[in-house]
């Protein structure tokens, strides 16, 4: 499975965030994100911003404790001129919280699994980067891409979320709507050597790094698949994408693995 190095990560949130923020400069404070029903790009910027100042701040000072998480959120700019500026800011602050040396810390890990929470929060702030940044681009009618690389761990990292314990505490209705008697769903990539393999179970859905006989296999470019799971982008309008297979089950999948404000 592709695995993120430390200083690509560190290098792609700074930018991706670059992106975005060109993206939401054309787009216009007031123009609606098509991929995330309800906001403005105002409320994207915002949205990125905080996020990225939140989680520094949460490795800055080494949090373990998930009580003690940061209260308040940074205030964005009024003026959407100074956007660039405090996105290039949030952007920089979380990308040096994720330093060498930060990076096998004692910080908490929201998605409960095996990396350290610093690893854990760098991959989740380089997906905040690039889906948001997509988010962005649409709004202004931009062209957006990233390397197959980057796409392929953010997508074992979207899948490690949707089956934490996080995940079922924050979203009880999509973990019992994941949940099956078996049914099992391939992904794979075909400019990366990754696949990810996924079991509907009763106790819940499960994943792992495998190439494995489904009853459904999508196949395509790693970037469409994350743009398709995250639900940026329609299956059926996916660049490059097939389906061998339960259609229905990819849909029933994807149905219920929708976040909250996008």
């Amino acid at each position: 499975m592709t695995e993120l190095n430390a200083d690509h990560a560190r290098r792609a949130i700074v930018e991706h965030t670059r992106r975005l923020a060109d993206a939401a400069a054309e787009a216009g404070p007031g123009a609606t994100v098509p991929t995330a029903p309800g906001w403005t790009v105002t409320d994207l910027v915002a949205h990125v911003g905080q996020t990225q100042h939140w989680v520094a701040e949460i490795i800055e000072r080494r949090i373990t404790d998930p009580a003690q998480l940061p209260a308040e959120m940074a205030v964005p700019p009024t003026n959407p001129g100074e956007w660039p500026a405090w996105l290039a800011e949030s952007a920089r602050r979380v990308a040096s919280a994720c330093s060498d040396d930060a990076l096998d810390a004692p910080v908490f890990n929201a998605a409960g699994d095996e990396r350290s929470g610093t690893r854990f929060w760098m991959t989740s702030m380089l997906n905040e980067a690039v889906v948001h940044g997509f988010d962005a681009a649409g709004a202004a009618d931009r062209p957006a891409d990233v390397d197959a690389g980057t796409a392929a761990a953010l997508i074992g990292n979207h899948l490690t979320m949707l089956t934490s314990p996080t995940w079922k505490a924050q979203r009880p209705e999509s973990a019992h709507a994941l949940r099956g008697t078996g049914q099992t769903l391939q992904w794979r990539a075909t400019d990366a050597a990754d696949a990810w393999f996924v079991e509907r179970r009763p106790d819940g859905a499960a994943w792992q790094p495998a190439a494995r006989e489904a009853d459904v296999t999508v196949t395509g470019p790693a970037g469409s698949l994350l743009l398709v799971l995250t639900r940026r982008r329609p299956l059926t309008e996916a660049t490059g994408i097939s389906v061998d297979g339960d259609l229905d089950l990819v849909r029933d999948w994807l149905d219920n693995t929708a976040h909250v404000s996008g």
